[in-house]
């Protein structure tokens, strides 16, 4: 089933990111398909795997490489620049070792978006991702690379970092998109607030001349993500937006060596994905 009427917006979080590769196996899984998504940070190079139907290829991947040092590490930090390595996670991986299905991911109709921040703007920047191959993969790097642990990814002489530090959740995206109606899979249980980033002194040193704008929206990261939850509330009382969440905080850091805890947190995305299966699919259809 093709969903063309809402859309689907996914949250990143670093390795919260298996519970919503849970969820969408379980879409992929029940033939349920959207046609426009847009992820930030692990909800574009893990949700990237939803437009592929690659059931299965991120938590596999993952658990895979979650020890190797040039996947992410301290090791790859000191020596590339990046904790999550660029070489190995953008190109060996997709095109050697778990290899991504660039044909499926381009004859998909499904309008898949990735957000990375621009660091001269402090804006978050939308690319369509249309073939999973080089600028493709550049932007979903881009949307997943860490302040202060990625280098800044250089793409059409702009430098962009995390989607994540400037558009935690892209409700405001999708609805600029032109659909009212949206399905949001969030990766943190209801109730979460979240706090001032704690390494924002780091950031000013590092960032802070340079890139003033960047460092503007990193101030007020917290505020906007803490305000989208409450208009996330709000859409959801008018009947405008559908939340998937995890039920309790997943517990899983952002740098996961514990193949066990991977699953764990996957599987919480399986049984969530499988229990709204049916609210889902009736807010769906009320829309025509």
């Amino acid at each position: 089933m093709h969903i063309g009427s809402c859309g689907l917006v996914l949250e990143g979080g670093a390795m919260r990111g298996m519970f919503t590769a849970g969820v969408l196996d379980v879409f992929m899984e029940n033939d349920l398909w959207f046609d426009n998504a847009v992820g930030i940070s692990a909800g574009a190079v893990f949700g990237c795997n939803y437009k592929s139907a690659q059931i299965g290829r991120a938590i596999r991947y993952n658990k895979r490489f979650c020890r190797n040092r040039d996947y992410c590490s301290l090791y790859s930090l000191i020596r590339t620049g990046d904790l999550y390595g660029a070489d190995f996670g953008y190109r060996r991986i997709p095109f050697e070792l778990d290899v991504f299905d660039t044909k499926t991911f381009t004859d998909s109709p499904m309008n898949f978006y990735a957000g990375a921040t621009d660091m001269d703007t402090g804006k978050c920047h939308f690319h369509k991702c249309t073939t999973g191959l080089e600028e493709d993969l550049l932007f979903l790097r881009a949307s997943a690379s860490m302040p202060l642990v990625s280098r800044i990814v250089e793409i059409n002489g702009h430098g962009y970092l995390d989607g994540g530090c400037s558009d935690p959740i892209a409700l405001d995206f999708m609805e600029g998109l032109g659909f009212d109606h949206n399905v949001v899979l969030l990766t943190q249980p209801a109730g979460f607030v979240k706090e001032k980033n704690s390494m924002l002194p780091l950031m000013r040193l590092k960032y802070g001349r340079k890139y003033p704008a960047f460092m503007e929206t990193m101030e007020k990261r917290h505020i906007v993500y803490n305000r989208t939850l409450r208009t996330i509330d709000e859409r959801v009382r008018a009947g405008r937006v559908f939340v998937i969440q995890p039920p309790q905080a997943l517990n899983i850091k952002a740098v996961e060596k514990d193949e066990n805890n991977l699953e764990r947190v996957y599987q919480i995305g399986r049984k969530t994905g499988a229990g709204v299966l049916e609210p889902l699919m009736e807010f769906v259809s009320r829309l025509g």
